[in-house]
Protein backbone atom coordinates (compact mmCIF):
# COMPACT_ATOMS: atom_id res chain seq x y z
CA UNK A 1 0.00 0.00 0.00
CA UNK A 2 2.89 2.36 0.72
CA UNK A 3 4.19 1.84 -2.81
CA UNK A 4 0.68 2.51 -4.17
CA UNK A 5 0.45 5.86 -2.36
CA UNK A 6 3.88 6.94 -3.58
CA UNK A 7 3.05 5.98 -7.18
CA UNK A 8 -0.30 7.79 -7.03
CA UNK A 9 1.20 10.97 -5.61
CA UNK A 10 4.22 11.09 -7.93
CA UNK A 11 2.62 10.03 -11.21
CA UNK A 12 -0.96 11.33 -10.92
CA UNK A 13 0.22 14.82 -11.95
CA UNK A 14 1.24 13.33 -15.33
CA UNK A 15 -2.34 12.10 -15.80
CA UNK A 16 -3.70 15.47 -14.69
CA UNK A 17 -1.48 17.36 -17.14
CA UNK A 18 -2.50 15.02 -19.95
CA UNK A 19 -6.19 15.49 -19.13
CA UNK A 20 -5.91 19.27 -19.09
CA UNK A 21 -4.08 19.13 -22.41
CA UNK A 22 -6.77 16.96 -24.01
CA UNK A 23 -9.85 18.64 -22.48
CA UNK A 24 -10.62 22.36 -22.74
CA UNK A 25 -13.16 21.98 -19.93
CA UNK A 26 -10.64 20.39 -17.56
CA UNK A 27 -8.10 22.98 -18.65
CA UNK A 28 -10.42 25.70 -17.36
CA UNK A 29 -10.99 23.75 -14.13
CA UNK A 30 -7.24 23.77 -13.54
CA UNK A 31 -4.58 21.30 -12.47
CA UNK A 32 -4.67 22.24 -8.77
CA UNK A 33 -8.42 21.67 -8.48
CA UNK A 34 -8.11 18.33 -10.28
CA UNK A 35 -5.29 17.26 -7.97
CA UNK A 36 -7.33 18.00 -4.86
CA UNK A 37 -10.41 16.36 -6.36
CA UNK A 38 -8.55 13.15 -7.19
CA UNK A 39 -6.90 13.12 -3.77
CA UNK A 40 -10.15 13.68 -1.91
CA UNK A 41 -11.95 10.96 -3.87
CA UNK A 42 -9.18 8.50 -3.04
CA UNK A 43 -9.29 9.48 0.65
CA UNK A 44 -13.08 9.24 0.89
CA UNK A 45 -13.21 5.95 -1.03
CA UNK A 46 -11.57 4.05 1.81
CA UNK A 47 -8.99 2.49 -0.52
CA UNK A 48 -6.19 3.97 1.56
CA UNK A 49 -6.18 2.57 5.11
CA UNK A 50 -6.71 5.18 7.83
CA UNK A 51 -3.69 4.07 9.85
CA UNK A 52 -1.01 6.10 11.56
CA UNK A 53 1.61 4.60 9.24
CA UNK A 54 -0.27 5.64 6.10
CA UNK A 55 -0.96 9.13 7.42
CA UNK A 56 2.69 9.49 8.36
CA UNK A 57 3.70 8.50 4.82
CA UNK A 58 1.23 10.93 3.24
CA UNK A 59 2.46 13.72 5.50
CA UNK A 60 6.07 12.88 4.69
CA UNK A 61 5.40 13.05 0.95
CA UNK A 62 3.68 16.41 1.32
CA UNK A 63 6.44 17.76 3.56
CA UNK A 64 9.16 16.61 1.17
CA UNK A 65 7.72 18.31 -1.91
CA UNK A 66 7.38 21.86 -0.58
CA UNK A 67 11.14 22.48 -0.06
CA UNK A 68 11.56 21.62 -3.75
CA UNK A 69 8.59 23.68 -4.94
CA UNK A 70 9.48 26.95 -3.20
CA UNK A 71 12.98 27.46 -4.70
CA UNK A 72 11.91 26.34 -8.18
CA UNK A 73 8.98 28.77 -8.15
CA UNK A 74 11.10 31.63 -6.83
CA UNK A 75 14.05 31.29 -9.22
CA UNK A 76 12.24 33.19 -11.97
CA UNK A 77 11.16 36.00 -9.64
CA UNK A 78 12.04 39.62 -10.22
CA UNK A 79 12.60 40.86 -6.68
CA UNK A 80 12.56 44.48 -7.79
CA UNK A 81 8.90 44.09 -8.71
CA UNK A 82 8.01 43.19 -5.12
CA UNK A 83 8.44 46.81 -4.05
CA UNK A 84 5.38 47.63 -6.13
CA UNK A 85 3.41 44.82 -4.51
CA UNK A 86 4.54 45.47 -0.92
CA UNK A 87 1.99 48.19 0.01
CA UNK A 88 -0.96 45.99 -0.97
CA UNK A 89 0.42 42.96 0.86
CA UNK A 90 1.14 45.01 4.00
CA UNK A 91 -2.41 46.36 4.03
CA UNK A 92 -3.77 42.87 3.42
CA UNK A 93 -1.66 41.51 6.31
CA UNK A 94 -3.03 44.13 8.71
CA UNK A 95 -6.60 43.44 7.60
CA UNK A 96 -6.07 39.69 8.02
CA UNK A 97 -4.85 40.15 11.60
CA UNK A 98 -7.75 42.46 12.43
CA UNK A 99 -10.22 40.08 10.78
CA UNK A 100 -8.87 37.16 12.80
CA UNK A 101 -9.11 39.06 16.08
CA UNK A 102 -12.68 40.23 15.33
CA UNK A 103 -13.90 36.78 14.26
CA UNK A 104 -12.38 35.01 17.26
CA UNK A 105 -13.79 37.58 19.66
CA UNK A 106 -17.26 37.08 18.17
CA UNK A 107 -16.85 33.29 18.34
CA UNK A 108 -15.83 33.56 21.98
CA UNK A 109 -18.84 35.74 22.83
CA UNK A 110 -21.20 33.30 21.12
CA UNK A 111 -19.78 29.96 22.29
CA UNK A 112 -17.48 30.70 25.22
CA UNK A 113 -20.03 30.84 28.02
CA UNK A 114 -19.82 27.14 28.90
CA UNK A 115 -16.10 27.31 29.79
CA UNK A 116 -14.78 30.89 29.37
CA UNK A 117 -11.17 30.27 30.36
CA UNK A 118 -10.75 27.21 28.11
CA UNK A 119 -12.49 28.86 25.16
CA UNK A 120 -10.46 32.06 25.61
CA UNK A 121 -7.28 29.98 25.43
CA UNK A 122 -8.67 28.17 22.39
CA UNK A 123 -9.29 31.57 20.81
CA UNK A 124 -5.68 32.45 21.47
CA UNK A 125 -4.48 29.19 19.92
CA UNK A 126 -6.65 29.74 16.85
CA UNK A 127 -5.41 33.30 16.35
CA UNK A 128 -1.83 32.04 16.52
CA UNK A 129 -2.67 29.21 14.14
CA UNK A 130 -4.34 31.53 11.62
CA UNK A 131 -1.39 33.90 11.84
CA UNK A 132 1.57 31.56 11.82
CA UNK A 133 0.52 27.96 11.34
CA UNK A 134 0.75 24.75 13.36
CA UNK A 135 4.07 25.67 14.97
CA UNK A 136 2.42 28.58 16.75
CA UNK A 137 -0.59 26.44 17.65
CA UNK A 138 1.71 24.00 19.43
CA UNK A 139 3.69 26.71 21.21
CA UNK A 140 0.49 28.43 22.40
CA UNK A 141 -0.82 25.13 23.76
CA UNK A 142 2.16 25.11 26.10
CA UNK A 143 2.15 28.83 26.83
CA UNK A 144 -1.57 28.85 27.68
CA UNK A 145 -1.55 25.46 29.48
CA UNK A 146 -4.23 23.92 27.24
CA UNK A 147 -4.92 20.25 28.01
CA UNK A 148 -4.12 17.56 25.44
CA UNK A 149 -7.75 16.58 24.81
CA UNK A 150 -8.80 20.11 23.92
CA UNK A 151 -5.73 20.61 21.77
CA UNK A 152 -6.33 17.41 19.79
CA UNK A 153 -9.98 18.29 19.14
CA UNK A 154 -9.21 21.84 18.05
CA UNK A 155 -6.46 20.59 15.77
CA UNK A 156 -8.76 17.98 14.21
CA UNK A 157 -11.56 20.51 13.63
CA UNK A 158 -9.13 23.02 12.17
CA UNK A 159 -7.60 20.50 9.74
CA UNK A 160 -11.01 19.53 8.34
CA UNK A 161 -12.25 23.14 8.21
CA UNK A 162 -9.03 24.36 6.59
CA UNK A 163 -9.29 21.66 3.91
CA UNK A 164 -12.81 22.86 3.08
CA UNK A 165 -11.63 26.47 3.18
CA UNK A 166 -8.71 25.77 0.85
CA UNK A 167 -10.92 23.99 -1.66
CA UNK A 168 -13.43 26.85 -1.52
CA UNK A 169 -10.74 29.45 -2.15
CA UNK A 170 -9.15 27.45 -4.99
CA UNK A 171 -12.43 26.71 -6.79
CA UNK A 172 -14.60 29.77 -6.09
CA UNK A 173 -12.40 32.40 -4.43
CA UNK A 174 -11.25 34.28 -7.52
CA UNK A 175 -14.67 34.24 -9.17
CA UNK A 176 -16.55 35.48 -6.11
CA UNK A 177 -14.05 38.11 -5.00
CA UNK A 178 -13.66 39.30 -8.58
CA UNK A 179 -17.27 40.47 -8.50
CA UNK A 180 -16.51 43.30 -6.08
CA UNK A 181 -12.71 43.52 -5.65
CA UNK A 182 -10.13 44.99 -8.06
CA UNK A 183 -8.17 42.63 -10.28
CA UNK A 184 -4.46 42.10 -9.76
CA UNK A 185 -2.47 44.47 -11.97
CA UNK A 186 0.20 42.70 -14.00
CA UNK A 187 3.23 44.74 -14.99
CA UNK A 188 4.24 43.79 -18.52
CA UNK A 189 7.72 45.23 -17.95
CA UNK A 190 8.43 42.94 -15.01
CA UNK A 191 10.13 39.58 -15.45
CA UNK A 192 7.84 38.05 -12.84
CA UNK A 193 5.03 38.25 -15.37
CA UNK A 194 7.06 37.68 -18.52
CA UNK A 195 5.70 34.15 -18.80
CA UNK A 196 1.95 34.42 -18.81
CA UNK A 197 0.21 31.71 -16.84
CA UNK A 198 -3.21 33.19 -17.27
CA UNK A 199 -4.04 31.09 -20.31
CA UNK A 200 -3.97 27.36 -21.03
CA UNK A 201 -2.19 25.54 -18.25
CA UNK A 202 -1.28 22.74 -20.64
CA UNK A 203 1.13 25.09 -22.43
CA UNK A 204 3.13 25.36 -19.22
CA UNK A 205 4.03 21.72 -19.19
CA UNK A 206 4.22 20.62 -22.82
CA UNK A 207 7.98 21.11 -22.88
CA UNK A 208 8.79 20.34 -19.26
CA UNK A 209 10.25 16.89 -19.99
CA UNK A 210 11.34 17.59 -23.55
CA UNK A 211 14.94 16.65 -24.33
CA UNK A 212 16.07 20.19 -25.07
CA UNK A 213 14.75 21.32 -21.69
CA UNK A 214 16.17 18.48 -19.58
CA UNK A 215 19.50 20.27 -19.13
CA UNK A 216 17.76 23.30 -17.61
CA UNK A 217 15.53 21.06 -15.54
CA UNK A 218 18.54 19.31 -14.00
CA UNK A 219 20.26 22.65 -13.38
CA UNK A 220 17.21 23.92 -11.52
CA UNK A 221 16.87 20.72 -9.50
CA UNK A 222 20.59 20.68 -8.68
CA UNK A 223 20.50 24.25 -7.41
CA UNK A 224 17.34 23.44 -5.45
CA UNK A 225 19.00 20.47 -3.73
CA UNK A 226 21.96 22.65 -2.78
CA UNK A 227 19.66 25.31 -1.31
CA UNK A 228 17.67 22.69 0.64
CA UNK A 229 20.87 21.24 2.10
CA UNK A 230 22.17 24.67 3.09
CA UNK A 231 18.79 25.71 4.51
CA UNK A 232 18.59 22.53 6.59
CA UNK A 233 22.10 23.17 7.88
CA UNK A 234 21.18 26.68 8.96
CA UNK A 235 17.93 25.51 10.60
CA UNK A 236 19.79 22.78 12.53
CA UNK A 237 21.68 25.50 14.39
CA UNK A 238 18.44 26.70 16.00
CA UNK A 239 16.20 25.02 18.61
CA UNK A 240 14.27 22.01 17.30
CA UNK A 241 10.86 23.63 17.82
CA UNK A 242 11.83 26.42 15.40
CA UNK A 243 13.33 24.15 12.71
CA UNK A 244 10.35 24.32 10.34
CA UNK A 245 9.98 28.09 10.31
CA UNK A 246 13.75 28.71 10.12
CA UNK A 247 14.08 26.12 7.35
CA UNK A 248 11.32 27.67 5.22
CA UNK A 249 12.72 31.13 5.87
CA UNK A 250 16.23 30.00 4.92
CA UNK A 251 15.36 28.28 1.66
CA UNK A 252 13.07 31.17 0.69
CA UNK A 253 15.78 33.74 1.36
CA UNK A 254 18.45 31.70 -0.43
CA UNK A 255 16.15 31.21 -3.42
CA UNK A 256 15.42 34.93 -3.59
CA UNK A 257 19.14 35.70 -3.47
CA UNK A 258 19.73 33.16 -6.24
CA UNK A 259 17.04 34.80 -8.38
CA UNK A 260 19.07 38.02 -8.38
CA UNK A 261 21.39 36.30 -10.85
CA UNK A 262 20.22 36.58 -14.48
CA UNK A 263 21.68 33.11 -15.12
CA UNK A 264 19.33 31.63 -12.51
CA UNK A 265 16.31 33.61 -13.69
CA UNK A 266 16.92 32.42 -17.24
CA UNK A 267 16.88 28.71 -16.38
CA UNK A 268 13.91 27.40 -18.35
CA UNK A 269 10.83 25.75 -16.86
CA UNK A 270 11.74 26.16 -13.19
CA UNK A 271 8.30 27.55 -12.30
CA UNK A 272 6.59 24.72 -14.13
CA UNK A 273 8.79 22.15 -12.34
CA UNK A 274 7.87 23.74 -9.02
CA UNK A 275 4.21 23.53 -9.93
CA UNK A 276 4.63 19.80 -10.60
CA UNK A 277 5.86 19.37 -7.02
CA UNK A 278 2.84 21.38 -5.85
CA UNK A 279 0.56 18.91 -7.62
CA UNK A 280 2.25 16.04 -5.75
CA UNK A 281 1.81 18.00 -2.51
CA UNK A 282 -1.87 18.65 -3.27
CA UNK A 283 -2.64 14.99 -3.90
CA UNK A 284 -0.74 13.84 -0.79
CA UNK A 285 -2.63 16.31 1.40
CA UNK A 286 -6.04 15.60 -0.12
CA UNK A 287 -5.75 11.82 0.25
CA UNK A 288 -5.77 12.32 4.02
CA UNK A 289 -9.44 13.39 3.95
CA UNK A 290 -11.65 10.85 5.69
CA UNK A 291 -15.41 10.51 6.23
CA UNK A 292 -14.97 9.84 9.93
CA UNK A 293 -12.81 12.85 10.75
CA UNK A 294 -14.16 13.19 14.29
CA UNK A 295 -14.70 10.49 16.88
CA UNK A 296 -15.98 13.01 19.39
CA UNK A 297 -17.71 16.32 18.77
CA UNK A 298 -17.56 19.21 21.23
CA UNK A 299 -20.12 21.68 19.79
CA UNK A 300 -18.65 24.80 21.41
CA UNK A 301 -15.13 24.00 20.23
CA UNK A 302 -16.34 23.07 16.76
CA UNK A 303 -18.53 26.15 16.28
CA UNK A 304 -15.87 28.47 17.63
CA UNK A 305 -13.28 26.99 15.28
CA UNK A 306 -15.59 27.38 12.27
CA UNK A 307 -16.51 30.93 13.29
CA UNK A 308 -12.85 31.83 13.73
CA UNK A 309 -11.79 30.41 10.36
CA UNK A 310 -14.57 31.57 8.07
CA UNK A 311 -15.16 34.76 10.06
CA UNK A 312 -11.49 35.67 9.64
CA UNK A 313 -11.84 35.27 5.89
CA UNK A 314 -15.07 37.29 5.80
CA UNK A 315 -13.73 40.27 7.76
CA UNK A 316 -10.45 40.15 5.84
CA UNK A 317 -12.37 40.38 2.57
CA UNK A 318 -14.61 43.20 3.85
CA UNK A 319 -11.67 45.32 5.00
CA UNK A 320 -9.68 44.62 1.83
CA UNK A 321 -12.67 45.53 -0.32
CA UNK A 322 -13.18 48.77 1.59
CA UNK A 323 -9.55 49.80 1.03
CA UNK A 324 -9.39 48.50 -2.56
CA UNK A 325 -6.90 45.66 -2.12
CA UNK A 326 -7.01 43.32 -5.13
CA UNK A 327 -8.46 39.81 -4.97
CA UNK A 328 -5.23 37.88 -5.68
CA UNK A 329 -3.32 39.67 -2.91
CA UNK A 330 -6.17 39.10 -0.46
CA UNK A 331 -6.39 35.37 -1.21
CA UNK A 332 -2.62 34.86 -1.15
CA UNK A 333 -2.32 36.63 2.21
CA UNK A 334 -5.23 34.70 3.69
CA UNK A 335 -3.88 31.33 2.52
CA UNK A 336 -0.36 32.15 3.69
CA UNK A 337 -1.53 33.04 7.20
CA UNK A 338 -4.28 30.49 7.71
CA UNK A 339 -2.76 27.51 5.89
CA UNK A 340 0.93 28.56 6.22
CA UNK A 341 3.47 29.84 3.62
CA UNK A 342 4.01 26.49 1.82
CA UNK A 343 0.44 26.77 0.51
CA UNK A 344 1.13 30.05 -1.30
CA UNK A 345 2.45 28.26 -4.41
CA UNK A 346 -0.78 26.22 -4.40
CA UNK A 347 -2.96 29.33 -4.57
CA UNK A 348 -0.52 30.87 -7.05
CA UNK A 349 -1.14 27.97 -9.41
CA UNK A 350 -4.90 28.15 -8.91
CA UNK A 351 -4.93 31.91 -9.58
CA UNK A 352 -2.49 31.64 -12.52
CA UNK A 353 -0.35 34.34 -10.95
CA UNK A 354 3.24 33.58 -10.01
CA UNK A 355 3.95 37.20 -9.03
CA UNK A 356 2.29 36.63 -5.65
CA UNK A 357 4.53 33.71 -4.59
CA UNK A 358 7.41 35.70 -3.08
CA UNK A 359 5.42 38.41 -1.26
CA UNK A 360 2.85 35.83 -0.12
CA UNK A 361 5.51 33.64 1.48
CA UNK A 362 7.06 36.71 3.11
CA UNK A 363 3.72 37.58 4.74
CA UNK A 364 3.40 34.04 6.10
CA UNK A 365 6.93 34.09 7.51
CA UNK A 366 6.13 37.34 9.29
CA UNK A 367 3.08 35.57 10.69
CA UNK A 368 5.34 32.82 12.01
CA UNK A 369 7.32 35.46 13.87
CA UNK A 370 4.41 37.24 15.55
CA UNK A 371 1.76 34.50 15.75
CA UNK A 372 2.62 33.22 19.22
CA UNK A 373 2.69 36.71 20.73
CA UNK A 374 -0.49 37.73 18.93
CA UNK A 375 -2.36 34.63 20.14
CA UNK A 376 -1.13 34.90 23.73
CA UNK A 377 -2.17 38.55 23.93
CA UNK A 378 -5.61 37.88 22.47
CA UNK A 379 -6.23 34.98 24.88
CA UNK A 380 -5.42 37.16 27.89
CA UNK A 381 -7.65 39.92 26.56
CA UNK A 382 -10.60 37.51 26.14
CA UNK A 383 -10.10 36.14 29.67
CA UNK A 384 -10.15 39.67 31.08
CA UNK A 385 -13.43 40.30 29.27
CA UNK A 386 -15.08 37.20 30.75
Amino acid sequence: MAAFIIIVCVFSPLLILWLTYKSKVLNKVGTIVLAYTIGCLLGLSGIIPATDEMQSLQTSIASATIPFAIPLMLFSSDVKSWAKLAPSFIKSLIFALLGSAIAITIGFKLFGKSDPVTLANVGGMLSGLFTGGTANLASLKIALCVDDGTYILVNAYEIAASAAYLLFVIIFGKRILGLFMPDFKFDKNVEDNSVSIENHEDELFLGLFRKDNLSDLFKGLGLTVAIIALGAGVASLFPKDTFQSVFILSISLLSILASLSPKVRNIKRTFEAGTYFILIFSIAVATQVRVNTFTEVNPDLLYMTLTALFGSLLFHILLSTLFRVDSDTTLATSISLICSPPFVPVISGALHNKAIVGPGIAVGLFGYAIGTYFGFGLAKMLINFC
